[in-house]
């Protein structure tokens, strides 16, 4: 029997918004970031992209970015570049464009798979374009 008072577990449905809050130590993840670990080894090597590493983690985990278009809003200077396998590589300048964060980012799986994580000097030499 229905008893005419309305479940929080279907959104759509909800009357009283502030009674159907999630707990506070629920939070909304709609990246997922595939070898985050190498985030944080790699902030511990480059204490000087630390910071930006953390931001962008924090970001992306909240994003919901649909295409590079998106992904541009926050970060304008990101680039898309076809290796020679013909995969589609995301470059990101980290901290004031002294190194560089490949990634693939998968828009329709909401998924970023990290990559390398190179300084300025290794990333324009390009062996990565062979590599990936």
């Amino acid at each position: 029997m229905h008893s005419g008072k309305r479940s929080c577990a279907a959104p759509h449905q909800r009357e009283q918004k502030s009674a159907c809050k999630p707990p506070k130590w629920i939070h909304n993840v709609f990246i997922r970031i595939v070898t985050e670990i190498f985030l944080k080894r790699t902030a511990a090597q480059y204490p000087q992209a630390a910071e930006w590493l953390a931001a962008f983690q924090r970001i992306a985990r909240t994003a919901q970015w649909k295409n590079i278009v998106d992904l541009r809003r926050i970060y304008p200077h990101a680039d898309s570049v076809t290796v020679k396998s013909g995969r589609v590589v995301i470059v990101l300048n980290v901290a004031g464009n002294k190194y560089r964060l490949l990634t693939a980012i998968h828009f329709n799986r909401q998924t970023i798979f990290t990559l390398r994580f190179l300084t300025h000097a290794e990333y324009s030499k390009d062996h990565w374009k062979n590599e990936l």
